[in-house]
């Protein structure tokens, strides 16, 4: 594959050309950030929020409901982060959720042993609803956890609405879905965590005081969050091996920490999520080709992320190719975000991701069948893989 004569080893290519401007805008006039300095210093910035993601949506709720942490900013944002940081210190994940982590990969890997087959989606989706239930303390659901997230997150979105038949459908099956999640997982939580304090994210939003909503809110958050955009990267991540044998042998002879650094790169490479958008509350000065651009209050940016990641001023020369080496400098680039609003279960995504595909690939015989193909989810330029198969020969089965 190619991009203005530069080989890329993209699997999902937005199918972009290489930007010549790093800072410019659109038609519609919203600012689009494709430099990574700039981006990173848009995204660091005090006086902008976030847009996007649903935002829109979560202002219409009423004032006495306390917003999910993606959709604050300023003071209150950054002191729940605070409050809540040692919930996903490399340290803590190591310690508290690598035991679970493993164990469900072999939960995932013992479904492919017995089957013979299976959609790496279904495995790699099994093995990020496990994980962040028990970082989040979803331990109590009742059977079909994943039947429910999958309603509440297809692969095809619609717009809710009252003035249409399809805006009146998705708009109950978006309550309905709300409802099942509620009852099924969230409420069961809530009455255990309100018996026994445990250690997690839902024992702090109580000792907070949140309400069912507003911990439903948070759990829904980081089900997308934690849960979608992990299946997606494992899948990625696993059809770059599948189809590169020197990156295979590298990837399986490396230590955990050489085995990271492949990971990172390929995210780096390849960020799940394509844009970032922000709204300006004050006036922000970026880097621009010709000097400094001003955004002003009220104008919209859009971080292109998977443009920023490949700026070779940045990241080096071959910014398209996988180059693992590079982790150590560059790591993840800007696939996790940067500032108030960085990921902070980058470290869980990323060792549950090894945790999982190192065990995949240790498996004899283990060859992908089927033809991955890629669609993208337009409101954040996310891709998702289906049609990847993996297969174990008869004699490595049961």
């Amino acid at each position: 594959m190619a991009q203005d004569g530069q080989v890329s080893a993209r699997k999902a290519d937005r199918g972009r050309a290489r930007p010549g401007c790093p800072v410019g805008r659109a038609a519609d006039g919203t600012w689009q950030v494709r430099d990574f300095a700039a981006a990173r210093a848009l995204l660091r910035a005090p006086g902008t929020v976030q847009a996007g993601l649903g935002v829109e949506t979560v202002e219409k709720l009423p004032p006495r409901v306390r917003r999910p942490v993606l959709y604050r900013d300023g003071p209150e944002h950054r002191e729940h982060r605070r409050q809540t940081a040692r919930y996903f210190t490399p340290r803590r994940v190591d310690e508290h959720y690598r035991g679970p982590m493993v164990r469900i990969a072999e939960e995932q890997l013992t479904a492919l042993r017995s089957a013979g087959e299976a959609p790496l989606s279904d495995l790699a989706f099994g093995l990020a609803v496990g994980v962040v239930s028990e970082v989040v303390g979803l331990r109590y659901s009742r059977p079909g956890i994943r039947r429910r997230l999958e309603r509440f997150f297809p692969e095809e979105f619609g717009q809710p609405g009252l003035t249409s038949v399809r805006g009146l459908y998705w708009l109950v099956r978006q309550n309905v879905n709300w409802l099942r999640i509620h009852l099924a997982d969230v409420r069961p939580a809530i009455r255990a965590h309100r018996r026994r304090e445990h250690d997690d994210l839902i024992s702090h939003l109580l000792a907070e005081g949140c309400s069912d909503v507003e911990i439903l809110g948070e759990c829904l958050t980081f089900a997308a969050a934690g849960m979608v955009t992990t299946r997606e990267f494992v899948c990625l991540a696993a059809w770059h091996l599948f189809s590169d044998a020197e990156l295979l042998g590298h990837y399986r002879s490396a230590d955990e920490a050489g085995r990271l650094d492949v990971l990172q790169e390929l995210l780096r490479l390849e960020p799940v999520i394509g844009r970032l958008r922000r709204r300006a509350t004050g006036s922000v000065e970026l880097p621009g080709p010709d000097g400094t651009v001003t955004v002003r209050p009220g104008e919209y940016v859009e971080v292109c992320l998977d443009d920023a990641n490949a700026d070779p001023k940045a990241v080096g020369e071959d910014p398209l190719l996988v180059r693992p080496e590079r982790a150590g400098a560059v790591g993840a680039g800007l696939s996790f975000g940067d500032g108030p609003h960085r990921c902070p279960g980058a470290h869980v995504a990323l060792l549950e991701t090894d945790v999982f595909l190192s065990r995949l690939f240790a498996l004899d015989g283990v060859r992908m069948s089927g033809e991955p193909r890629v669609a993208f989810q337009e409101a954040v330029d996310g891709y998702e893989i289906r049609g990847l198969t993996v297969a174990l020969p008869r004699a490595g089965r049961g």
